[in-house]
C-alpha cells in the first residue's frame, strides 16, 4: 500500500530506471525510490503538457524471500 507521500518521494528523490518511447500519447518514465518508511517502490509516469505529471502507476517491489 503506498500513500501520497511515497508517491512524492519516489518521483522527488528516485531515479528513472525506464523510459517507454513507443507510446503515441507521450513517452512514459519508470521512477525507482524509496518511499517514506525504505520500501523499494515504482511510479509510472508521463508529462501531459509542460505543467502536469500524471501518475499512470505506483507499486511496491517485489520481496523475494
Amino acid at each position: 500500500m503506498l500513500m501520497a507521500s511515497d508517491i512524492e518521494r519516489i518521483i522527488l528523490t528516485g531515479a528513472i530506471i525506464r523510459q517507454f518511447t513507443d507510446d503515441p500519447r507521450g513517452t512514459r518514465y519508470e521512477v525507482l525510490g524509496k518511499t517514506v518508511d525504505g520500501r523499494a517502490a515504482f511510479v509510472v509516469c508521463r508529462f501531459h503538457g509542460p505543467d502536469v505529471l500524471l501518475i499512470i502507476t505506483a507499486y511496491a517491489a517485489e520481496v523475494e524471500e
